[in-house]
């Protein structure tokens, strides 16, 4: 590795390290204007920590997305080995299965609501 290639492993942990010290000053930042403002420590706590309850329709979306993904796969990756289709053609066809789930998704969604 010589000349330009050092900067590669360089430039990435530089970057890590910058984005991972922006994201805990700000965060610090942030929880001192709270302190700040008066908040109390359990009213910070309560900001902070997530609520467990989760929403059905989150795993529903999530369920018809991993579902039509994974048959785009699979009608993609037989189309390529029996019908000599490109396999730039996955791509398309996963991105409008995806598309597909996220219509049926926001029907069913709207329907619930």
């Amino acid at each position: 590795m010589n000349g330009p290639e050092i900067l590669i492993p360089i430039v990435l942990f530089v970057s890590v390290a910058i984005v991972f010290i922006s994201y805990f000053t700000s965060r610090n930042r942030e929880r001192m204007a709270m302190i700040e403002k008066g908040l109390s420590s359990e009213e910070i706590k309560a900001m902070f920590t997530r609520d467990m309850r989760r929403d059905p329709l989150s795993s529903l979306k999530w369920g018809i997305l991993f579902v039509l993904a994974g048959m785009a796969l699979m009608l993609g990756v037989y189309l390529h080995e029996n019908y000599n289709v490109d396999r730039g053609v996955i791509v398309g066809m996963m991105a409008l299965f995806v598309g597909i789930g996220l219509v049926v998704f926001y029907s069913i969604a709207s329907k619930r609501t």
